[in-house]
């Protein structure tokens, strides 16, 4: 049969127009198929304060599509969250990182109020401080947006969590998330600072890898003072493991130790100063890919090594470099209530005390304004004669008279004292002149608020000097 050129070449183009059509729909039939294969797997990891809650996996659907239609989708830090220092960090810690912006979550636990004497010997205003913290007691201290608990210098903890989304063809499939505690505690008298780490709250949901989702610890000490101190570690640190191998096990951790031993450390009270800092690494197998926040560094642990002959005889202890609140009641029966109220005034009403000073204004209500212990008793003496001063002048030669003496605040034990201005401590006249309260006041309470003072320095291991300090809290 004859066909005419014309009409033979209308065929072969309506040939090829239709096997380009039969090509495009089969690439767009494999495209759709690649949607639906598991070719595109990631995870983003995110670090933040422990007790965040953690997102669920419609939130997390909801945050990432919206992330997608406004093309902001975050790119977390690759590097986590680092280390910081708690914000009542003393000593040569506090400026080894940024300090924290605001305080942390606790401070010493609350003193026992009994009045009474039951013996010859008057009992401890100051009880011996906790030297143990539980897992649970870490966890309410850091509440939900604390990153430090301070139980008491013998007892501190850190913590943070970490969240995981798991991604395929940029679609949340799954969540993860798990908590890590670093619980640090010193027993009484001890020169060996014990750490317990616990990994909490792991849970998943939704299609995840937790499976080759593996977690590595790990720990550092990167500076000392001074750096020739030697350290001996011991306890375990284990080898990568699995997030759903611990979460398998009833409590999932593991403890570290420092010890440092007497004679190598700065004088005059042998003082070893320390940065320890705990860390996470995490990676990820089957085909999953991870971004974000691939380590992470919960704040550093302080602590301090001293042998103070001042505070004990008995080879020194280990105590954490942080300040801690002096507690002095002004409630009926409390032994030191008209030392409490004494204090009370000179901070909320400084005007009203004497010496007179319109800009009188005491440290010790905050962290970053401690007071700091004096030992050297030529310096007390002469705080002490500077405050009676005060008293004789503004009550009279005989202000001591129906059993009263002559109290002063700041403390007497301090080197913020009434003495501090004076040329012989202070040649270049840099201390603000009468920033200090006198007044005369019961000798009981008086004496209650010295034996509460003492005790506090001793159980708590308060060192002489600037690399040392404390606040007040009155109630």
């Amino acid at each position: 049969m004859y066909v005419r050129p014309r009409t033979l070449h209308k065929a072969k183009k309506a040939g090829v127009a239709l096997a380009l059509s039969a090509l495009l729909l089969q690439l767009n039939m494999s495209a759709a198929e690649a949607d639906n294969t598991p070719s595109d797997l990631r995870v983003i990891s995110t670090m933040g304060p422990l007790g965040a809650k953690p997102p669920s996996l419609e939130d997390l659907r909801r945050d990432y599509a919206h992330q997608r239609r406004s093309d902001t989708l975050a790119s977390p830090s690759p590097n986590g969250m680092r280390g910081k220092t708690a914000f009542e960090t003393v000593g040569p810690a506090s400026s080894w990182t940024r300090r924290a912006g605001e305080p942390s979550a606790g401070s010493v636990a609350a003193r026992s109020r009994s009045v009474a004497r039951t013996s010859a010997t008057a009992p401890p205003l100051y009880p011996e401080p906790s030297h143990t913290m539980t897992a649970k007691e870490c966890r309410d201290g850091l509440g939900t947006d604390k990153k430090f608990f301070i139980k008491s210098r013998f007892a501190v903890c850190s913590g943070a969590s970490f969240t995981q989304e798991w991604v395929q063809n940029n679609r949340p499939v799954g969540a993860s998330t798990f908590g890590f505690l670093a619980i640090g505690t010193i027993a009484k008298g001890s020169r060996t600072m014990n750490v317990h780490y616990r990994y909490v709250g792991m849970e998943a949901t939704g299609e995840t890898g937790v499976a080759t989702f593996m977690v590595t610890p790990d720990v550092t000490i990167p500076q000392k003072w001074p750096a020739t101190a030697a350290t001996q570690t011991g306890g375990s640190l284990p080898a990568a493991q699995s997030f759903a191998a611990l979460k398998a096990q009833a409590e999932p951790g593991f403890q570290h130790n420092v010890t440092v031993s007497r004679g190598q450390g700065d004088k005059p009270d042998d003082t070893v100063f320390a940065v320890y800092q705990p860390s996470l690494k995490m990676r990820v197998g089957g085909g999953w890919k991870m971004s974000g926040a691939l380590s992470g560094k919960p704040f550093f642990l302080a602590p301090r090594w001293d042998a103070a002959q001042y505070v004990s005889r008995n080879g020194g202890a280990a105590a954490f470099s942080y300040v801690v609140a002096m507690p002095f009641s002004t409630k009926a029966g409390a032994p030191e209530r008209l030392a409490a109220q004494h204090i009370k005034d000179a901070y909320a009403s400084p005007a009203s005390t004497k010496p007179v000073n319109s800009s009188k204004n005491i440290p010790g209500l905050s962290a970053d304004r401690p007071l700091t212990r004096l030992y050297a008793k030529p310096r007390r003496d002469a705080n002490r004669s500077e405050a009676v001063k005060v008293c004789k002048k503004y009550w009279g030669a005989n202000y001591a008279q129906g059993g009263k003496e002559c109290d002063e605040f700041p403390f007497s034990t301090t080197y913020e004292g009434a003495a501090q201005a004076l040329t012989t401590y202070d040649p270049q006249h840099k201390a603000p002149k009468n920033n200090f309260s006198a007044r005369p006041i019961p000798k009981a309470d008086n004496g209650a608020g010295g034996r509460l003072m003492a005790d506090f320095y001793r159980v708590n291991r308060i060192l002489d000097g600037t690399n040392d300090g404390f606040t007040i809290k009155v109630s």
